[in-house]
């Protein structure tokens, strides 16, 4: 990477600061307006920014983008609006008695931390930008994005469209490959938003660390099926073909694995079929199933299902149109449920990412919940069944970034639910107030009053009995 392109960031950063600190007290008013600008921003261009993230996977439904990527993203913008006045109230906290009597407050400001950076991913290119933007400026802030290399063209319309509608001291859009990402996650800003891989997050973490730059890693995992015996397999199956054929399975929730009764394997791997196959009566040429979106990442999941095919998994190739893929040069991949799965495979090692569900089979509910416990805390956790005890057994037993029940995927649309994942599936999160908050410093303000409360306290030497006074009553 040249060293102009760091030197722009930083001179970008140092704008946006000084820009940042001039302006303060900003009012709400201000912060409203960049947020419409961006919901603007999405909603004239949407078609344009859909076109741009098919081109760049090779092909990807315009309507699915208009969904995850635009649409979402306008909600996220029209919630922040309409609850921001709420989440940025100065709260009253108590003082001891009893200095409220003697005219002591106390009182918690919510106030913007200044420039965040935003390193976005590939897979919803807009949303992950925009969707955490939305919160950013809601919480009063500046901010920098840098998004991926992968969708270039995504990438590179973005940034025309964010210096048409914002400032360069009030938003920018860095492009750039892994180097120019490197030198952008060790920049001094206030906070840094992260969303990728595990791998990449630890070193994202440790590039912000040495700033001491506070970050939220949005990251993924292997987010487990848990199919009760009391589960709707037919509609179970649907809902969970739905979850994972939805941008060709890449997802950081989408449903990873799939773990069934023993005896109900093959109800539950019909199932899933059965919903493929009403969604996609064929692949290749459907513009409604996106594809694989480079050939570095189309070969690593031929290679998992290779790998789990040696090692002795039977691998069912979901293909309902009976299609010849060995030769459609387009990177489009059928779904292959993989039976007989063992933890030497590398499909059970790492984030599949892709149209690949391994399924694996229990005789007891236990058994699954202690094979989740035995790896790292998932993004998701999801849960088919009508037999309540056991939705509650599984979900207090098990520690997962978010859950959704009798679906897959569905928590991270809840505006008011914030989003996040615990351990190697993140830190952090945002979405709903704990967003605003994610993105806000928390300034704690004491008000003493004109009375001499240290030496009322028996805190001002010299000290004597009304310390020892003080001492026992603080001890009661």
């Amino acid at each position: 990477m040249a060293d102009d392109k760091r030197d722009e960031m930083e001179r970008i950063l140092r704008l946006q600061r000084s820009a940042f600190t001039a302006s303060r007290p900003e009012p709400m008013s201000m912060r409203k307006d960049r947020i419409k600008r961006a919901m603007a921003l999405l909603k004239d261009h949407g078609e344009n920014l859909c076109k741009a993230m098919s081109a760049d996977f090779g092909n990807r439904s315009i309507m699915q983008s208009m969904i995850t990527d635009i649409a979402g993203t306008v909600s996220a913008g029209k919630d922040a609006l309409k609850r921001m006045d709420g989440w940025a109230k100065t709260e009253k906290r108590k003082v001891q008695f009893p200095l409220g009597l003697l005219g002591a407050k106390a009182e918690l400001r919510y106030e913007p931390k200044g420039v965040i950076g935003i390193l976005s991913p590939w897979n919803f290119p807009v949303n992950l930008a925009f969707s955490p933007l939305m919160q950013v400026f809601a919480a009063g802030n500046r901010a920098m994005i840098k998004p991926s290399e992968f969708t270039e063209r995504t990438s590179l319309l973005m940034r025309e469209l964010v210096e048409e509608y914002f400032t360069p001291d009030e938003l920018a859009v860095i492009t750039g490959g892994p180097e120019v990402a490197a030198a952008f996650s060790s920049l001094p800003f206030d906070h840094l938003v992260f969303t990728g891989s595990t791998a990449t997050g630890r070193r994202v973490m440790e590039a912000a660390s040495a700033n001491l730059v506070p970050v939220t890693l949005e990251l993924g995992g292997k987010s487990p099926v848990f199919m009760g015996r009391s589960a709707d397999f037919a509609k179970a199956g649907e809902r969970i073909a739905l979850g994972k054929m939805m941008n060709a399975g890449q997802i950081c929730l989408a449903p990873d694995y799939m773990y069934v009764p023993e005896d109900k394997m093959d109800e539950a791997i019909a199932g899933v079929t059965q919903g493929v196959t009403n969604m996609y009566p064929t692949l290749l040429e459907n513009d409604d199933y996106a594809s694989i979106v480079s050939d570095r990442h189309f070969e690593r999941l031929q290679g998992l299902v290779e790998d789990a095919r040696e090692k002795g998994a039977e691998v069912i190739e979901v293909n309902p149109g009976g299609e010849d893929f060995s030769n459609a040069n387009m990177r489009k991949m059928p779904l292959n449920i993989i039976r007989n799965v063992n933890d030497d495979m590398k499909v059970m090692q790492e984030e599949i990412f892709g149209p690949v569900l391994p399924v694996m089979s229990y005789k007891n509910i236990d058994q699954a919940i202690d094979y989740v416990n035995e790896h790292d805390r998932p993004l998701g956790l999801y849960y088919f069944g009508q037999d309540t005890d056991e939705q509650q057994h599984v979900l207090s037993k098990t520690i997962s970034g978010g859950v959704t029940t009798n679906d897959v995927i569905f928590h991270v649309s809840m505006e008011d639910l914030p989003f996040g994942g615990v351990g190697p599936s993140g830190m952090g999160s945002y979405h709903a107030i704990e967003g605003f908050r994610e993105f806000s410093h928390a300034r704690s303000v004491y008000h003493q009053p004109k009375i001499d409360i240290a030496k009322l306290g028996g805190f001002k030497p010299p000290y004597g009995s009304s310390t020892k006074k003080a001492v026992s009553t603080m001890m009661k």
